[in-house]
């Protein structure tokens, strides 16, 4: 009965509801930065304040992301997948009630940053992994990247309509009843996975206690570099999800232009998402990376450079939507190469838990620079010396799998 159920739901209709789950996760996030100023004008805040609670969200995202992929690994997608939208869910009504800093540390911080966690790409792209070919793995990869922007695409002028039209409150209720469309569409996740193609090959791989797979993982020089050269996109990325509409806001441009400029972001990283998982099948993954690097800091430092205009802004963004999260594709595709699919969701979680340490360091320093200093220059110039740096790391990277992670021999 189980292999009948499964054939009902072929790879192709498996992907595409991964894709709308990774669009409909990563797309209510990126909103984030909509809420800063009408939220911080009706509290009476500060900026660090509203920015402490995004980086503990990113902080809370990276600390729990090992934790659901273990869990995603041994006992499949959908369980924690539900339990995460469910956590979101309740994180982004809590958010919407919140009178202190404390309520939105706990809803918009640690709540979101759980249930993010629990539903974004790093628990659907190792189901993505069993269920198709290892040839096509990095464009499945590169589909849900692409997802993920085609949500931050129609969620950031959708949530700024939702502020303008109900104000703040009510469009963050309207954007929970999003969230909760993800819990029907994971569903045919578990008849797929029990019977899925290629799950024999995963059976294969060779097992190991948890602990030991962590220590194997942290002796494998290659596998330390990208967890170094990770942080850098998180501390990109969150910075500007967060900070760009507040920062085009404070140079005297239309705010409808920061909630475009998310959307600019995320239409072109539909573009770099896909294309970088083409690359990552068929070229080096970690030449792409150290390239993708390399163009974000030469990049941020033309934007800074030139006078502020719509047209700028909006340029910038393309440029950045290229590079956004076109890392992810070719970095899941490392992991996996090193070490196979069995472990996968796990082990990138850690490489993640890099990330959302420079997502939480980029959000709250933007904040407590701006606070301290009147300006974002000092976070900005943090930025192109880590896409440099992050260049230069990611080039010694070795692309071969670990002799222990090796298919056990066919008895």
């Amino acid at each position: 009965m189980t292999d009948t159920t499964a054939r009902t739901f072929s790879p192709s209709l498996i992907i595409a509801l991964g894709c709308l789950i990774a669009m409909i996760a990563f797309g209510v996030r990126s909103t984030g930065g909509l809420f800063a100023v009408p939220m911080i004008e009706a509290n009476g805040w500060n900026r660090e304040i509203f920015g402490m609670a995004f980086a503990i969200q990113n902080l809370a995202w990276g600390m729990v992301q090992p934790i659901a992929g273990a869990f995603a690994d041994k006992l499949g997608s959908v369980r924690v997948v539900v339990f995460g939208t469910l956590v979101y869910g309740a994180g982004v009504i809590i958010m919407a009630l919140s009178e202190t800093a404390l309520m939105l540390n706990i809803g918009a911080g640690v709540l979101m940053g759980m249930g993010i966690a629990a539903t974004s790409f790093s628990i659907i792209m190792p189901a993505f992994a069993r269920l198709v070919p290892a040839e096509k793995r990095s464009w499945a990869f590169g589909m849900a990247t692409a997802a993920t922007s085609a949500g931050q695409l129609v969620f950031a002028p959708l949530g700024h309509a939702f502020i303008s039209a109900f104000g703040w409150q009510t469009a963050l209720f309207l954007l929970a009843v999003f969230v909760a469309l993800i819990i029907p569409l994971v569903l045919p996740f578990k008849a797929a996975e029990a019977g899925g193609k290629h799950q024999k090959a995963v059976e294969d791989e060779p097992e190991f206690p948890l602990p030991e797979v962590v220590k194997l993982a942290f002796s494998h020089g290659s596998f330390v570099l990208l967890v170094f050269g990770f942080f850098v996109c998180g501390f990109h990325v969150a910075f500007i999800a967060v900070h760009l509409p507040a920062y085009i806001e404070d140079l005297g441009l239309d705010p409808g232009l920061g909630a475009w400029s998310i959307a600019m972001i995320g239409f072109f990283n539909i573009i770099g998402a896909y294309s970088a998982g083409i690359f990552g099948g068929r070229y080096s993954k970690r030449f792409g990376l150290s390239f993708i690097y390399i163009a974000r800091a030469i990049v941020i430092a033309i934007f800074i450079s030139v006078p502020i205009s719509a047209a700028s802004v909006l340029i910038f963004a393309a440029a950045m939507g290229l590079l956004w999260l076109s890392t992810i594709p070719l970095t899941i595709g490392l992991v996996t190469v090193m070490f196979g699919t069995r472990y996968m969701a796990m082990l990138y979680g850690f490489v993640f838990v890099s990330h959302q340490v420079g997502s939480f360091l980029g959000v709250w320093l933007g904040g407590r620079f701006y606070d301290q200093y009147g300006n974002y220059d000092m976070i900005w110039y943090s930025a192109i010396f880590f896409g440099v740096a992050s260049a230069i790391v990611h080039w010694p990277i070795r692309e071969t799998l670990s002799p222990k992670f090796a298919a056990t021999p066919a008895q």
